[in-house]
């Protein structure tokens, strides 16, 4: 008996619903990385850059109108939501590239998030920091800032390469 042939108006279907599904835990992996990147990228960058967030000023200068040290705990919020919506639209993205080992998609991970972090680094310092709050940074913050990109990116790609279950890696 030969194999009967898939209906031709379903062929689609399960490919594009489990992409579908791909993307939403790309995006789901993608805010989880995103959120504890911006937590090492805060940690790395609060007893260095000794000032209160970028995002604080954003929040002072168009939304509350007063002093960015007033919106210290505010800017805080806004660098988290920043920094998880970020790692979701990489996540979610990272998700729909095809890999053909395990070992290619961890290298792409770690090289493309640290790419992307790189690229965040200059539109906040070129759009952001210059355009949107007509401030230049000094070199040193501005290292302080690129550095603290980096750890992001980085730690965004490695969470979203590692596949672990807890306990499975001392096995």
């Amino acid at each position: 008996m030969a194999a009967r042939s898939p209906d031709p108006t379903q062929r689609g279907r399960h490919r594009i619903g489990t992409r579908g599904l791909d993307v939403f835990r790309g995006l789901i992996r993608g805010i989880g990385g995103g959120l504890l990147a911006t937590a090492l990228m805060t940690l790395y960058r609060f007893p260095l850059f000794r000032a209160v967030p970028p995002t604080a000023d954003f929040w002072a200068t168009y939304i509350s109108g007063g002093a960015p040290e007033a919106s210290t705990g505010a800017g805080l919020v806004l660098h988290f939501v920043y920094g998880g919506v970020a790692g979701g639209l990489f996540g979610s993205g990272f998700s729909l590239l095809g890999f053909r080992t395990e070992r290619t998609r961890r290298f792409a991970a770690i090289g493309l998030s640290f790419g992307y972090s790189l690229v965040l680094s200059v539109f906040g310092t070129r759009v952001i920091f210059k355009h949107l709050l007509d401030q230049e940074l000094d070199p040193d913050e501005a290292t302080i800032f690129h550095v603290g990109h980096v750890i992001y990116g980085l730690t965004l790609g490695t969470w979203l390469c590692s596949r672990e279950q807890s306990g499975d890696v001392y096995k």
